[in-house]
């Protein structure tokens, strides 16, 4: 290159004419027309990359990545009953699939049985309704749960949806420790973007670190959380603040472990994230790469874990539903594969890829096929998974990942600032903040400096939907609340009520609450029974407005 500067080469760029055009990524961040050697000065290759599977693990956290293993293709899924959501089960996994996602109803996912007030109309519309014991053995019914990997997207009342899993297996006769997977787990990101809790966060995170105690004891191969950036973003966040947001949880995690009293190398190697891949490709990639580098940083210098299994960011990606569109849904599977791809080229070890038509309702067979050969296509004819780490070096992707970098120290700097990530939900920082960045990109669509293709720009006015939508028919939850009623009426009504009294008594007495909950599952105590038994004890919460 000689001794020619970037500003030398500038002239040129601007004597050649620039298009009227918003040169900024999808978060705001203002792009450069080049990067050069120049923006990495004094960024040290050998400590700031190093090589996959060695620490700053900024390339990947295996020396093989996809060589030696691809990606989960893992498919999230879930709708109506049990029964309807096992025969999507069998139908992915037929295709290919090669693990189990379960998407969860409204009611559900707030701890509310389906017979309750609250769930009427909405029973099985966004995901599978799961009431009791019962119901976990008509959603796995026939599938190998030592065999399979399986990912469950709860939170507020994940403990004891877990304790029905575990029963089932047992019925089954399968170990817990033949047993893989994750639970989302992830209860601050509900304080911060989700909004589906139950009780105040202190009594949410006990449940968490009783959890992680019981799985490493238990349930060894079990991922006790997946730390979630995913839906931080779907609520309006730039790739800046799902990185730190989603970083500082995992830290709160594992500080209250540590303050709970358990060793950091028995649980920190279960822990794993859950990343959205959004639309900038470029800005996905560095995301997910500096996740990795700040992470490993973390957990060796801060929290002084020795194993660097516990040092490893392994995260799920999934494309961000945000980004699709009700208006001509069939361009979705351009979105989709774009940021699949990123997620591939961003190390993910698992990936869920949205379906076409998920603007507009649950995923059709036909739309959730194509979404998974998307994925496959990506493995086995894009050649991307051919060699690790593939922009690892541009000096693009190494700038933005410093620069994504930086800005989530800042974010941590402002976090420990206020007090800490509660203190920090409590005074709507989170909030405030994903809200500034939602409004401002929406006013950049408004105001036509963002497109969104189909939308803002291109749009076929007047065009009539011409795919298939699934729909779930009212009798769903007739179905549903029957079942429920008979698995009430046929169990032990004494036994349940001796497994709710004795939760409560662990709940009051601070014991650990895995073993309990785990009673109340076998004797098919219901998800909301368990609910309430556990609020009578830490009370429920309500979310202060913020202005």
């Amino acid at each position: 290159m000689g001794n020619r500067t970037k500003t030398a080469w500038a002239e040129k760029y601007e004597a050649g004419g620039v298009r009227d055009a918003d040169f900024t990524s999808i978060s705001g961040r203002p792009l450069e027309p080049l990067y050069t050697w120049e923006d990495l000065a004094g960024s040290d290759p050998e400590t700031r990359l190093g090589w996959p599977g060695e620490y700053p693990y900024t390339r990947g956290v295996h020396p093989s990545m996809y060589r030696g293993k691809l990606w989960t293709m893992r498919q999230f899924a879930g709708m109506g009953t049990p029964d309807q959501t096992n025969e999507r089960y069998r139908f992915l996994l037929e295709k290919g699939q090669t693990g189990l996602s379960v998407a969860f109803d409204n009611p559900t996912l707030y701890g509310r049985d389906s017979d309750h007030a609250l769930a009427a109309g909405e029973v099985g519309k966004t995901g599978v309704a799961v009431d009791t014991l019962a119901d976990m053995e008509r959603l796995f019914a026939g599938i190998p749960l030592d065999r399979v990997s399986t990912s469950m997207t709860i939170n507020a009342p994940a403990a004891w949806i877990f304790a029905m899993f575990l029963a089932n297996a047992e019925k089954r006769g399968i170990g817990f420790d033949k047993l893989r997977g994750t639970l989302q787990n992830d209860i601050l990101k509900e304080y911060i973007a989700q909004k589906e809790w139950i009780f105040p966060p202190e009594p949410h995170l006990r449940l968490i670190t009783d959890l992680m105690a019981f799985c490493a004891e238990k349930v060894p191969q079990w991922n006790t959380i997946s730390i979630s950036g995913y839906h931080i973003r779907e609520a309006g966040s730039t790739a800046a603040q799902e990185l730190a947001f989603t970083l500082a949880d995992g830290f709160c995690y594992v500080e209250h472990a540590l303050a709970a009293g358990l060793d950091i190398e028995d649980f920190a190697p279960r822990l794993s994230f859950f990343f959205n891949s959004h639309l900038d490709f470029f800005e996905e990639i560095a995301k997910m790469r500096a996740a990795r580098r700040i992470w490993a940083r973390a957990m060796r210098d801060k929290y002084k874990a020795k194993n660097p299994r516990s040092w490893l960011c392994r995260f799920h990606v999934q494309t961000a539903g945000c980004s699709l569109t009700a208006q001509q849904p069939e361009i979705n599977i351009v979105r989709t594969a774009l940021e699949a791809l990123a997620g591939v080229l961003g190390g993910c070890q698992s990936l869920h890829t949205n379906s076409m038509d998920e603007a507009l309702a649950l995923p059709s067979e036909k739309a959730v096929e194509i979404a998974l050969r998307t994925q496959q296509i990506i493995a086995f004819e894009s050649g991307a998974a051919n060699v690790i780490d593939p922009l690892g070096g541009s000096y693009y992707i190494e700038k933005l990942t410093n620069d994504l970098e930086e800005e989530a120290e800042r974010y941590f700097r402002k976090i420990d600032e206020l007090g800490g990530v509660v203190k920090a939900i409590e005074q709507g920082f989170f909030q405030r903040e994903i809200t500034r960045a939602a409004y401002e990109y929406e006013m950049a669509l408004s105001r036509r400096k963002k497109f969104h293709v189909g939308v803002n720009e291109f749009a076929n006015l007047g065009q009539k939907l011409e795919i298939p939508l699934l729909e779930i028919d009212e009798s769903t939850e007739r179905d549903q609340v029957a079942a429920l009623l008979r698995t009430k009426a046929e169990r032990d009504n004494g036994a349940v009520r001796e497994s709710l009294a004795a939760l409560k008594t662990a709940a009051a007495a601070g014991r650990n609450l895995m073993p309990p909950l785990l009673e109340c599952a076998r004797r098919y105590a219901t998800l909301g029974e368990i609910s309430d038994a556990l609020t009578a004890v830490f009370g429920s919460y309500r979310e202060q407005p913020f202005f």
